[in-house]
């Protein structure tokens, strides 16, 4: 609290994670509005970045914004405690903040901000960007840009002990020529961000959406899947107390801007419920699919994903 304290104003205005008073659904906004700006993106995946902050680096920062002595013993203290393994063993931390670590998103905002915000704010400071932790796009408005700037982006992060992975590290090209081909879109705290016609009043046009990943969608509905809700015995009463806080969860994030896209999961979600119904009532399809309907309309708030695809 007391670092945060020193620290926290001096954060850049593009970050994002782990700060009070800022939240992903921020960050996606930002990253969706400078993507309609901007035709350019890079991508950016450090490689285990959280396992390979440079201790010396990082008390280094830690000492240029406070100087107190009993915070960087601490620092120091929490960094080099090592972990125990299963066997007893204690293992020593040569590099990495210490995972569950309370101040550990603290120093590696800290990290970040040093060797890449202050970095871009100097040396790029008409190229926007978003950090949320170690998720970085930065955006760009030609291909030649994205490219010289991937490319000095490496060797920074190489000067301080860290780099990009290589494959999940990309150019993402939003509209315009290029010389080869990239990439439309770009995943983003659990969103795809890409542009695509939309119909409004005035016609159809051409706008950067937030829509739930790829990746996001099948882990959702691999974990109801893995739920097994057809198998669980008791009234659809029970059912909703199990669902209820996973679904209102799901909504508050991934409609945090608009529903539309999610509606597959909710109709995916019905088709379990209906499962469910056949099973425990011993029920056809067609009844299954009555009974919800019937429990719709005598308490359509039962399942909070009703207000979006009801039976």
């Amino acid at each position: 609290m007391h670092l945060e304290r020193i620290l926290e104003p001096r954060f850049h205005d593009s970050s994002f994670g782990y700060r009070k008073g800022r939240n992903c659904h921020q960050a996606v906004e930002r990253a969706t509005q400078n993507s309609l700006q901007n035709h350019w993106a890079i991508d950016l995946d450090i490689k285990g970045f959280f396992d390979n902050i440079d201790h010396a680096l990082l008390l280094k920062a830690v000492k240029h914004y406070c100087n107190e002595l009993w915070v960087l013993m601490y620092i120091e203290r929490w960094l080099k405690a090592g972990a125990m393994q299963t066997d007893g063993t204690i293992r020593s931390q040569l590099n990495g903040t210490p995972q569950g670590g309370v101040i550990s998103p603290l120093l590696a905002n800290l990290f970040l901000h040093v060797a890449f915000d202050k970095w871009m704010e100097k040396t790029h400071p008409e190229k926007p960007f978003e950090r949320y932790a170690d998720d970085i796009v930065i955006h760009c408005k030609t291909e030649k840009q994205a490219l010289y700037l991937k490319s000095l982006i490496e060797k920074r992060l190489r000067r301080c002990n860290l780099a990009l992975h290589p494959d999940k590290t990309k150019i993402v090209h939003f509209r315009g020529e290029a010389t080869r081909k990239y990439p439309r879109s770009l995943d983003f705290l659990g969103f795809t961000i890409r542009l695509q016609l939309v119909q409004t009043k005035v016609g159809a046009k051409l706008m950067t959406t937030s829509v739930i990943s790829r990746k996001a969608k099948q882990a959702i509905l691999e974990k109801f899947r893995m739920m097994r809700l057809h198998k669980k015995r008791g009234n659809i009463e029970k059912l909703s107390k199990i669902l209820t806080p996973i679904v209102r969860g799901l909504i508050n994030y991934y409609c945090k801007f608009w529903t539309g896209h999610t509606h597959e999961i909710w109709q995916r979600l019905n088709l379990r419920l209906s499962k469910w119904v056949r099973w425990e009532k011993g029920l056809s399809t067609r009844s299954a699919l009555k009974f919800l309907r019937t429990k719709y309309n005598e308490r359509p708030d039962l399942f909070p994903h009703w207000t979006l695809v009801h039976p």
